[in-house]
């Protein structure tokens, strides 16, 4: 379906609600810049680090799709799992999982509640940004501790810059970004302030700084659209 929800005044704040759920694949591939090159790079990095029978997490993983690419691509069996506290958005994952005929376990649980086992690779694509600063550092840290020796978190965020200048050019590139997707000025204005103090998101500084200080000791960017960004980082 078409996403046409901020077409009407707000009357609440951003979630990830049933509304939300019947169209967020139409609107992950209009709001979001390169969204399937980003989605494509993150199973190709995935899978050169996952090996026969290995765990994969995709944390926040909404309808499924990043999770359904490596299914599709990988040559080995996988342990492929999604964590989501969205029960609209996992029936979703769920039909599409189901129509593919492949093989994903879907929990239903906040990430936080979560036993992570043993794994190779965690995924979070526009996840960590929805987390509060404090409980973000927390979760990277338990992501950090169930990787095992050699295994990556791969995630995707919207970035700030500290320029303030700079920072403005970056929003009003992706503001024409959107009109070009079919969003109107008043769509758009919506959206924003959905999502004020809902999404909060780091610089990529702030980001490398949480993520090295988990433990990790690798971290770069593996794709970037002005204030969108892929990242890797390396236990």
């Amino acid at each position: 379906m078409k996403d046409t929800i901020f077409e009407k005044p707000i009357k609440k704040q951003f979630e990830f609600d049933e509304d939300v759920a019947s169209v967020f694949d139409d609107m992950l591939d209009r709001s979001v810049p390169f969204y399937k090159q980003m989605l494509e790079l993150t199973s190709s990095f995935a899978l050169q680090y996952a090996n026969k029978d290995d765990r994969i997490y995709d944390l926040g993983c909404s309808t499924a799709s990043t999770l359904i690419d490596i299914a599709l691509k990988t040559k080995v069996p996988l342990k492929l799992l999604g964590v989501d506290n969205s029960k609209a958005m996992l029936e979703r994952a769920s039909h599409k999982i189901k129509a593919y005929g492949l093989d994903i376990e879907l929990l239903e649980d906040d990430i936080f509640n979560i036993n992570f086992q043993s794994s190779k690779v965690i995924i979070s694509n526009y996840t960590l940004q929805f987390i509060r600063p404090l409980q973000r550092e927390k979760l990277i840290k338990k992501i950090y501790d169930s990787l095992s020796e050699g295994g990556v978190f791969i995630f995707s965020e919207k970035v700030i810059t500290e320029d303030k200048i700079l920072n403005k050019q970056f929003i009003d590139q992706y503001y024409q970004f959107k009109m070009k997707q079919g969003y109107s000025e008043f769509e758009i204005a919506q959206k924003r302030e959905a999502l004020e103090n809902v999404l909060i998101p780091y610089s990529y500084e702030e980001n490398k700084n949480m993520i090295l200080e988990a433990g990790f000791k690798h971290f770069d960017c593996i794709f970037k659209w002005v204030n969108f960004g892929t990242f890797i980082a390396i236990k």
